[in-house]
């Protein structure tokens, strides 16, 4: 009988299992499917970093002190040094996911190839029992508590739906070379991803003649607004506002707040023109963009090409895009694991049939506790995938396993307020 069982070990997981391992008094154990430990393996591009500083590793945001911190994993491997002459707070994606299972391989409660299958509750036991097939068959848990972190599949839109998985930019890395052979490649999305996917073909030069177009739906390529009075807004109080609003207006709000976890790094944006710039000097190049522009269908031929109808948003025109090479980077949505299916009865759900998640995390109708890690951007906000939050999400979840405060948690930060003040009014000396 464990105090609580992980599932999935993503960041927003492994950062709690790390925030946990100090404890002596928590028995924990994290199940994670895959063989081991990789952060978006498929866009691990070179020189792509963090958008996100540093101090948004697993554990620095509620412990300062933890062995498990990202600056103690560059001391350890000799390039601490060198992180502090590069004089840059955000780390290379590559070392963060190598830090990522730096923290995994020094956890005892992690359990890498086991993949839940199900999870019941036992009356008597008042306990979650999680089962999990292994390379050798199959394992039981038990626990007094549970912490689904199974993170975000990607996303296809129904535009796409019956195109190949594979097109989806989750495995970039992997399709590349097949890629670079093809006479047009077409990349679809409006982030980050889709900006260092046509960056990084941009800037392949090995020889070969390909077009590369990039399409977004979006009116304007868009940068991620990271001024800091916006960065205010993944705080505890934004996350108060906006739990506190009526379910109609929330979804609105996050709607239109797109522009502020979904764009791309200014510096990335600058730097794609520049390689546009640069090429052009011997002509026109090779690659070109276009916004507002959406797909509306799409097919794969029988000799593996793909036809693309796409419509534009402003003049209302639609025709077919053919290309051999096709990149989706429509981004990732969160789904409810088919493994929840027996408590059911045990959650709660708002009328869209999601997570009806509380303001400390928790989405069990009446406990035992069970928690979620990023399924609750809807009543969250977007501060709910944020790197930076992780901590503090954890901190409530470790408060909640343990009956205290271990981690003290945040409850104002901003300069700003975000309700309707309460001013009080001037004093008036008033003369009889």
């Amino acid at each position: 009988m464990h105090d609580v069982i992980g599932i999935g070990l993503g960041p927003f997981n492994l950062g709690l299992a790390a925030l946990l391992d100090p404890i002596d008094d928590v028995d924990e154990v994290f199940l994670e499917a895959r063989d081991e430990i990789a952060w978006h393996p498929g866009m691990l591009l070179p020189d792509s970093r963090l958008q996100t500083p540093f101090m948004s590793d697993l554990v620095t945001m509620a412990d300062p002190t933890s062995r498990h911190s990202f600056l103690q994993h560059l001391k350890e491997t000799g390039r601490l040094y060198p992180f502090y002459i590069r004089e840059s707070f955000y780390p290379l994606r590559r070392e963060f996911d190598a830090y990522c299972r730096w923290v995994s391989q020094r956890l005892e409660s992690v359990r890498l190839s086991r993949r839940v299958i199900s999870v019941t509750f036992d009356e008597d036991r008042l306990a979650y029992v999680v089962r999990a097939s292994t390379p050798d068959g199959e394992e039981t848990y038990a626990a007094r508590s549970l912490v689904v972190g199974t993170g975000t599949p990607p996303h296809v839109p129904d535009s796409c739906a019956g195109l190949p998985a594979e097109v989806h930019n989750s495995t970039y890395l992997r399709r590349k070379p097949q890629l670079l052979e093809c006479r047009r490649v077409v990349v679809v999305g409006s982030g980050q991803s889709a900006a260092e996917i046509f960056q990084d073909l941009l800037a392949t030069d090995d020889g070969r003649e390909r077009e590369i177009i990039w399409l977004t739906r979006s009116p304007r390529f868009f940068p991620l607004e990271y001024t800091k009075l916006t960065l205010e807004m993944t705080s505890p109080e934004y996350v108060d506002h906006i739990h506190a609003l009526p379910p109609e207006r929330r979804e609105a709000l996050i709607a239109s707040q797109a522009q502020l976890y979904k764009g791309i790094s200014g510096d990335l944006v600058d730097d794609i023109y520049d390689a546009l710039y640069a090429a052009g000097v011997d002509g026109p190049p090779n690659a070109r963009l276009f916004t507002n522009t959406a797909v509306t269908g799409s097919i794969q031929e029988t000799d593996g090409t793909y036809r693309l109808t796409v419509k534009h948003a402003d003049t209302g025109e639609e025709r077919d895009i053919e290309t051999d090479g096709l990149v989706l980077a429509t981004g990732y949505k969160h789904e409810v694991p088919a493994f929840l299916a027996p408590v059911a009865d045990r959650i709660r759900w708002d009328e869209r049939g999601r997570f009806d998640v509380t303001r400390d995390y928790r989405v069990d109708v009446d406990g035992p506790p069970i928690w979620v890690q990023n399924a609750e951007l809807h009543t969250h906000g977007f501060a709910a995938p944020d790197l930076g939050m992780a901590a503090y999400r954890n901190s409530f979840i470790v408060r909640g396993i343990t009956g205290r405060a271990v981690y003290p948690i945040e409850t104002r930060i901003a300069h700003q307020e975000f309700g309707l003040p309460e001013v009080a009014p001037l004093r008036q000396d008033v003369s009889v």
